[in-house]
């Protein structure tokens, strides 16, 4: 399969800088040693890969855009969406487990101030904590101005009531960046974000939510009743919630994508030497066109999936706006990894049904990418929006 590294005649070069090289080979061997040996009995148990997560920190491979002034690598997002993908390849249940606390710190690399980050980012080099980001609840996916939870102004603190759930990691996290409203009547624009540690009297995990897919990747619904926290914890102003949350989702959605074509890449691989091995009419099925047709598509749109991803994170690393780049990436790479992984199975044939075969659990694995972080049809509004409204 060709690569997207060759640099182009006319100047615009695709190629990766040695660094970049070795940190792709980095995360490939761990997520060829560490993530895919354990990834069948993780994925069967719905474990939390705790070991996992902790050699990935150990190897600097998680917590990647923390500032340098932190402690940090302060990686770039290109640099971040190499290793992502990488990760993914191995499982995306343990890539995103190992990935998620780029959403949740990034509301704070985004809109902390400076006491802020020296506060909450340096514990996350220090040891393999985690972090959350809590918008998603009940009845406000989508459609986040119908969020319910609430923050109410007593003094020098918030008092929050509501509830979260779908939340990446909450369930081990250390703190969560939740999103609640400090004005009901002002929809979006009353949003405001909150830093709260997990173990604030009043929050309680409500349950380990049982999924499809992913199953590595601890996603926990949990609710806040009379959380007093202090208002040093908000960040930025009130009704900055929004912005802050919608930032964070142009700054993160790129990676998300990069998952996305990690998983395509490995159910790829799978079926181009399975179509090798196995026979049939006495020739291997990679010779019959109705399999090798289908291989090319898939080849051709992972390599598409790729350079969108690859345009998103290029753009966001030259301080550009990237709404739209992030959306074209999230939602094409998403709707390829679930047409890959479906045709892997596809190629697999019945064997492919069966989980003694990795091709299943990456079908499974993949429908995630469509609905997490914006869903499919919600990266459409978003396209639909910046062509027919741009800023």
């Amino acid at each position: 399969m060709a690569t997207i590294e060759q640099s182009s005649a006319t100047g615009v070069s695709f190629a990766l800088t040695d660094e970049q090289r070795e940190l792709r080979a980095l995360a490939r061997a761990f997520a060829e040693k560490e993530i895919r040996p354990k990834a069948a009995e993780y994925d069967e148990h719905s474990a939390h890969p705790a070991d996992v997560i902790a050699k990935a920190h150990e190897l600097g491979l998680m917590n990647l855009h923390v500032p340098a002034e932190y402690g940090g690598l302060e990686l770039s997002t290109f640099d971040g969406i190499l290793i992502g993908e990488e990760t993914n390849w191995g499982c995306s249940g343990m890539g995103t487990a190992i990935g998620a606390n780029g959403l949740g710190s990034g509301p704070v690399i985004i809109a902390g101030t400076d006491e802020q980050k020296a506060k909450w980012l340096p514990p996350l080099l220090d040891e393999p904590i985690l972090c959350s980001f809590g918008l998603s609840e009940p009845e406000a996916g989508s459609d986040v101005a119908k969020l319910k939870t609430t923050a109410v102004r007593r003094g020098d603190e918030y008092v929050l009531n509501g509830s979260k759930t779908f939340i990446t990691n909450a369930g081990h996290a250390a703190w969560t960046v939740v999103f609640a409203k400090t004005d009901t009547s002002k929809g979006h624009k009353g949003i405001s974000a909150f830093i709260v540690p997990m173990d604030t009297p009043g929050v309680r995990i409500e349950q380990h939510l049982d999924k499809m897919g992913q199953r590595s990747t601890d996603t926990s619904a949990f609710a806040m009743a009379d959380v007093v926290i202090p208002a040093e914890n908000r960040l930025g102003e009130e009704g900055d919630g929004f912005k802050i949350a919608m930032k964070t989702l142009d700054f993160t959605r790129p990676g998300t994508a990069a998952g996305a074509v990690g998983v395509a890449q490995a159910a790829y691989e799978l079926a181009v030497e399975y179509a090798k091995e196995r026979v049939t009419f006495d020739v291997p099925i990679a010779m019959h066109q109705g399999v090798s047709f289908m291989i090319a598509d898939m080849a051709t749109e992972i390599e598409a999936a790729r350079l969108l991803v690859w345009q998103a994170a290029w753009l966001h690393d030259q301080g550009e706006r990237a709404t739209l780049q992030s959306s074209f990436a999230k939602r094409f790479a998403a709707d390829t990894a679930m047409k890959v992984t479906t045709d892997a199975v596809q190629v697999f044939g019945g064997y492919g049904y069966m989980k003694e075969y990795p091709v299943e659990k990456l079908m499974r694995d993949a429908k995630l990418f469509q609905i997490y972080e914006g869903t499919s049809q919600i990266q459409r509004l978003v396209i639909a929006k910046e062509i027919f409204m741009p800023r």
